[in-house]
């Protein structure tokens, strides 16, 4: 067995584990207002090639086909769920918005506030002020679904979620975002 089908076994399993009881996860989810932040699905590399262009989707870091079938696993499991998700926001990269439309849930909306905070660093606090501001005037009817980078989520959280990881939060007083429950979605080919 080569190294990455090994780790990949590895974190099937260990996502097994860790969903063997996240009941408590799903009913938060099912709650009208609640929120979920989903990390895009696989998408090799870091960051995005030099000269990417936001309106090129060649020029980005894309979904492979690990990416895309952690999105239609995910979005077959929020059905299986029922899951209301009635909003689903999306930053404006190729990879989120993709990873959202194969869930299969619902339409998607472009949203600027999710960009990526990893290449926009020099905003990150203007993107995560904006996410939470948005995130927390959220009242429903259904869940709000927010597809995202991993840096826009530890932004909000304090933690960088596994690809394709959905987070579920509440919105404190303060307006800081607390972390409820979350549903590893494993790796597939």
């Amino acid at each position: 067995m080569t190294f990455r089908p090994l780790v990949a076994a590895l974190l099937a399993a260990v996502c097994m584990l860790a969903g063997a009881d996240d009941s408590a996860t799903w009913a938060a989810l099912r709650r009208d207002g609640a929120v979920a932040l989903v990390r895009h699905g696989e998408a090799p590399g870091v960051g995005d090639p030099p000269g990417w262009k936001l309106d090129d989707c060649a020029s980005q870091r894309n979904l492979d086909d690990t990416g895309r079938a952690q999105a239609r696993t995910l979005g077959e499991r929020l059905k299986a769920e029922r899951i209301p998700v009635r909003r689903i926001l999306a930053s404006p990269w190729c990879r989120t918005t993709e990873t959202a439309t194969l869930l299969g849930v619902g339409a998607v909306q472009s949203e600027p506030t999710f960009a990526n905070a990893f290449v926009l660093s020099d905003r990150r606090a203007e993107l995560a002020a904006g996410a939470r501001a948005l995130i927390g005037r959220w009242r429903g009817p259904g869940t709000l679904l927010v597809v995202t980078h991993g840096e826009n989520i530890r932004a909000l959280t304090g933690r960088t979620p596994a690809t394709a990881e959905l987070v579920v939060v509440s919105v404190a007083a303060d307006g800081s975002l607390r972390e409820l429950g979350a549903v590893l979605t494993p790796p597939t080919r």
